[in-house]
């Protein structure tokens, strides 16, 4: 098939690389680049780079909604359009242009999270399955009609991190197996039950900051969800730390945000219900390392306190809607 692709980050370059062996993907699409790294350069995304070690056409526009950019795209005369994690609406004009219309790769089981970081809220909510859906784009915000869904299970271990890694791959082989059905005719449209959506809000760094009054079981969640963006953090006696590892301690009391142990294992730290023994840790400036790394460089004992700002939007917190 004549394919119009459009994403910007890793997520969707898997797609990507899998369509390049089995269809042929007359351009992409990918937001402008970005400053990145210490000095702020000019940096392109993972899906522009991909494209260009197969010298693709790559199309850059700020808006999908000029009439250049349009005509574009419909000289181009694409069977269909696979957008996944691009990142900029897609008008109608531009939705009616391709044969078979575009296809969303969105990574949750629809009408669950929908909307920009359904990975990290389907960990912070304690769900045990997501998954990835093929739907047909329409103009709202992930409400078209699903063509395909696969589950896939939430471990207790997973981060954002390796979640994400999950789904990118079941994102690949599922927009396969969604075309193959597509050219069969056998996809089967199915309407979302809007009363069962909910929203993923995008990520903002603020919500990353532990209220320790929550239960230890949330914070926990926190951790693995904003794992590696944008991390969870508190102050320990005025400096900053990140926490990238966390296991619950369970039925261990104590004023919120107090340590209760210290040892090579971790830092235990109590919370609203239950605690934590913080287990991976960052300081500023430095790399993620063990507690016990961390102990030998910064002395931390039973009694010290963690604080956080409890004014700031509270991270940790379940989206239920």
């Amino acid at each position: 098939m004549k394919i119009i692709f459009a994403g910007t980050p890793h997520f969707a370059a898997s797609a990507l690389a899998a369509l390049l062996k089995e269809h042929q993907v007359v351009a992409v699409l990918a937001q402008p680049d970005r400053p990145a790294g210490r000095g702020m350069q000019l940096t392109a995304g993972p899906v522009k780079q991909l494209a260009l070690q197969h010298d693709l056409p790559v199309l850059q526009p700020a808006t999908l909604k000029t009439e250049e950019i349009q005509r574009t795209l419909a000289a181009l005369e694409a069977d269909v359009m696979v957008v996944a994690a691009y990142g900029l609406i897609l008008p109608k004009a531009v939705l009616q242009l391709p044969r078979y219309g575009c296809l969303n790769i969105h990574a949750s089981l629809l009408p669950r999270w929908r909307g920009a970081a359904p990975i990290q809220r389907a960990i912070l909510a304690g769900d045990t399955e997501t998954g990835i859906t093929i739907m047909k784009m329409d103009e709202g915000l992930d409400t078209g009609d699903m063509l395909l869904r696969n589950a896939c299970p939430i471990e207790a271990t997973d981060t954002g991190h390796t979640l994400h890694d999950k789904l990118a791959g079941m994102g690949a082989s599922s927009i396969l197996e969604a075309l193959r059905l597509l050219q069969e005719n056998r996809l089967t449209p199915i309407k979302q039950d809007d009363d069962a959506a909910c929203y993923a809000a995008k990520l903002v760094k603020s919500e990353a900051q532990i209220d320790w009054r929550q239960d230890a079981r949330q914070i926990e969640r926190a951790v693995r969800a904003y794992n590696p963006f944008p991390v969870c953090h508190a102050n320990l006696n005025g400096m900053p730390i990140k926490i990238w590892q966390a296991k619950l301690c369970a039925e261990k009391q104590g004023d919120p945000g107090k340590v209760l142990a210290v040892d090579k294992h971790g830092i235990t730290v109590a919370c609203g219900k239950d605690a934590l023994r913080l287990e991976v840790l960052q300081r500023p400036g430095g790399k993620a390392q063990s507690a016990a790394q961390l102990l030998q460089a910064m002395p931390i004992k039973a009694g010290d306190h963690f604080s956080a700002n409890y004014n700031q939007p509270p991270g940790c917190r379940s989206l239920t809607t």
